[in-house]
Formats: C-alpha cells, structure tokens, sequence
C-alpha cells in the first residue's frame, strides 16, 4: 500500500529529481517510481529475530523501514504464530507485511555443506540443519499459498529450488507454473528469487533464462536481487529491458569490493542510481534490503537505510 503525500505542489518541488521523507521510511525518485516504503527481507536479521520477535520488529520499524519480507523461523510457521497473528503484529508496530519466502523443494544440504566465505555469519546455515523439514512448493504448494493467503499477503516467493541438471531445471518449471497458476487463484502473485547459480550455464541451458521463457508473465513474476545477479555477471538494467514489468519485487542488496560477500549499502560494487533509474521499466511495486549474514544485523540494517535514503534515492 502506497502512502501518497502531496507535497510535489509547487515548481520548485517539481524540478527536484527526487525527495526523501527523513525518518519516515519514504523515498521518491520523481518521475520513476512514487514513494515507496523502504523495505527489509527479515533474513537479514539472522537468529536475532527469534530471540525477541515483537522487540526486533520494533527496531526495524524505529529504523524508518516500513514494508517487511519474511523468511524461515526456527520458531516455525511465522516466527512462531500463524500467518494472521504474524499480519497483526506487524500491522500494530506500523510495519506492511508484503511477502513471504519459501523454498521450491525439500531442502537438501549439499555433499560437504555450503561453502561460506570468510567474514559472513553462518549461523542461519547452522540452524538450518537442525530444523524439521520446511514446507515447500514441490510437496506443500497449496497449503503454503493458503496460508499466505489468509495472512493477506500480496506475494509468495519461491527463495530457491534445485537447478542443478536438466531434469533439475524442467522439474522446477513445472512446480512454478503449478504454483502459480494456484496462486493466481488465491489472489497471491508467485516470483522467483535468484542467487547467482541461475546465471550458470547448466547442461547447455541458463536456468535464469529458462525460468523467464519457459513460464508466463502471467504466472511468474521475478524478485530480482540485485546483489547476487551482479555478482553473477548480470547486468539488472539490460534484464528489466528484455523482460519489462517482470520484476515487481526487488532485493536491494550490495556485493563487497572483492565480490564475496552481501555487505551494508553503500559499502560495495552495485551501481543502485543506475538500476532505480530503470525501476519504471522492471515494474517494481516493492523493494528489500537484504544482506545475508550480517554479523551485526541492526547496526547493518541501520547504516543500510541511512545510505540508501540519503545518497541513492536522492
């Protein structure tokens, strides 16, 4: 839900490119896109939001966010409550609930484990391990919609789901356009978040490119993450291009220097005033940060909001 002001009344405010609403959670890029909350994937918070839900959400919300994305709790269910009593808590903190991650398949911790590098905060993977399997779309898809659904979201998004081979990639299609065609139903739009390994050629197929083609428009719209596709070589701006009104949902999240790990806005390589210059074209309707592992969550996501709403959206 947008809150619309109506302070573009007088010809000098129209000449501005872009105003920010200090302390309020609201930036414009005139001509662009009109006053958007700014938004956080609660990943970001790692194990901190299970400890203290209602505590962390009030942080968040005293930061200036103002739209949330949730993510797995080792809790359960929604940080430990059902959907409509996780909708109300944000509701009462002056938080909008928009979306919700979950994951395509059963989750299967790869031969070895995941390969982290130095300097980000594994304890999510750990946790990881240790939870009863998570409901997911391949075997869970209705409930889960259900659920959203009923906690009055706007968007379900599939987080992840094996890409590794070509029956891999064929079988994630099916589950997506399954998925989504339910969700539609439900009044629920279904995207599809990447990483960077649906930017990599897989048995003579780009996944990426394949979960764009191979689904409609109609069915499945992308969240992209800035961060880990330009990571991956990808370029945002030429992806809104080729796929306009695709991309509703965005993950605002910035690449180290040496291109490892996510780190605070405005501390690494992702060019943001170039890609919220084309914000029209991809039909963004909501945007997160995100910064997976952070070692200290709030003071990330603090330095975060302060960069994003006073150098780039301005």
């Amino acid at each position: 839900m947008y809150n619309r002001r109506t302070f573009f009344r007088n010809s000098g405010a129209l000449a501005l490119g872009g105003l920010i609403l200090s302390g309020k959670g609201y930036a414009s890029v005139f001509g662009n896109y009109a006053m958007h909350p700014v938004g956080l994937q609660l990943y970001t918070l790692g194990g901190t939001i299970d400890q203290d839900v209602p505590g962390t959400l009030k942080k968040v919300a005293e930061i200036g966010y103002k739209d949330v994305e949730s993510a797995f709790s080792v809790k359960g269910g929604y940080y430990g409550m059902t959907s409509k009593e996780f909708a109300k808590m944000t509701k009462d903190m002056g938080l909008s609930w928009v979306s919700h991650h979950t994951i395509g398949a059963p989750f299967k911790m790869p031969p070895g484990g995941f390969k982290v590098p130095a300097g980000m905060d594994t304890t999510r993977l750990h946790q990881l391990r240790s939870m009863p399997p998570m409901k997911n779309l391949k075997e869970n898809y209705q409930q889960v919609i259900d659920e959203v659904a009923e906690g009055g979201l706007k968007y379900l998004v599939c987080a992840s789901i094996p890409l590794g081979n070509s029956d891999e990639i064929h079988q994630a299609i099916d589950i997506l356009n399954r998925s989504g065609e339910a969700a539609k139903k439900a009044g629920v739009t279904l995207c599809y978040h990447n990483h960077t390994h649906e930017f990599e050629t897989v048995d003579g197929m780009v996944p990426y490119d394949m979960l764009l083609t191979q689904t409609s428009p109609d069915i499945l719209k992308m969240e992209l993450d800035l961060g880990w596709a330009t990571k991956a070589g990808a370029d945002p701006v030429e992806l809104f291009k080729k796929n306009p009104g695709r991309f509703p949902l965005w993950h605002v999240k910035d690449i180290s220097a040496d291109q490892k790990i996510p780190t605070e806005i405005g501390n690494g390589t992702v060019d943001f005033k170039r890609i919220f210059a084309a914000s029209k074209e991809s039909g963004m309707q909501y945007f997160f940060v995100e910064q997976d592992g952070a070692t200290h969550p709030i003071e990330s996501i603090t330095a975060s909001y302060k960069d994003l709403t006073t150098k780039i959206l301005v």
